[in-house]
């Protein structure tokens, strides 16, 4: 698998891809030698990816545009538009904590229950909701692209010159991936769900996407790779309102999703070197 997939919770959920971001590092090569690989500081600034980016501002952020931290905390932390501020849509949805949930509950319980059986029932209580955890809205989703782990080796040995075809291969292959997601994953859902309603599943605009690309795995090994965080804020083909788009697609397509990867990447390739 070189496509793996990740909810990422409203709030400051989007920090984790801020830790390795160096301050003022700029728009950074990927193609360096291996010892600058090692010694270098950081990763480079996210970039913006999808078509749905038209639909932000007054279409002031292209594709390949630099994110900033503002932008991504308005758009994945809160929801709205990373340029305006402006919402998109209905605000995120806010669920008790597991104390607000246990707290009501045990405020419902019969006053007459004698100090055992209120014991008891206060117990089972906390046990039921400690086991649902604590819900949080959903604000995106992270794919993480990564290439196969030889091509990351060569990629940290080559020379400049090939690292820097390695590094096209793989961005160009994401660019691909992620337009296939528009056409034919990413949609909505409209429509009342009550017992009386209906849910239609519509299409959307395009995706709204940030892109960060890292350079080496959890234990330290070169391992080329680029988490793309879509956002959940999407615009309806239908009617162009701001909803939220259907999870189970996203989640259903993965594995589809990175054979396309690792095929349109190996085909990048073999256009580069033969």
């Amino acid at each position: 698998m070189t496509v793996s997939i990740r909810v990422m919770s409203a709030g400051d959920g989007y920090k984790y891809l801020l830790r390795t971001v160096a301050a003022g590092d700029g728009d950074r090569s990927l193609s360096t030698p291996l010892t600058r690989y090692y010694n270098a500081e950081g990763t480079p600034p996210g970039r913006w990816l999808g078509s749905g980016l038209s639909g932000l501002g007054a279409g002031q952020i292209g594709v390949g545009a630099q994110v900033s931290e503002a932008q991504l905390q308005l758009l994945v932390g809160m929801g709205r538009d990373p340029i305006t501020g402006e919402p998109l849509g209905r605000a995120y949805p806010e669920y008790k904590s597991v104390t607000d949930r246990i707290n009501d509950r045990v405020a419902d319980l019969d006053a007459d229950l004698g100090p055992v059986a209120r014991g008891r029932a206060v117990a089972a209580i906390e046990a039921e909701e400690s086991a649902r955890g604590t819900r949080r809205a959903v604000a995106g989703f992270d794919f993480t692209f990564s290439i196969p782990k030889s091509a990351s080796v060569l990629w940290a040995v080559a020379d400049a010159g090939t690292q820097a075809l390695i590094a096209q291969a793989h961005h160009a292959a994401v660019a691909e991936v992620v337009a296939f997601m528009e056409r034919e994953v990413a949609a909505t859902r409209t429509g009342a769900t009550g017992r009386d309603g209906a849910v239609a599943q519509v299409d959307v605009m395009g995706l709204i996407a940030t892109a960060y690309d890292h350079y080496d795995s959890r234990a330290g090994d070169p391992h080329l790779h680029t988490h793309v965080v879509i956002s959940n804020k999407v615009q309806t083909v239908l009617d162009g309102k701001w909803r939220s788009l259907d999870g189970r697609p996203m989640h259903a397509a993965v594995v589809a999703l990175s054979e396309l990867h690792e095929a349109v990447f190996a085909d990048h390739l073999i256009r580069r070197f033969g």
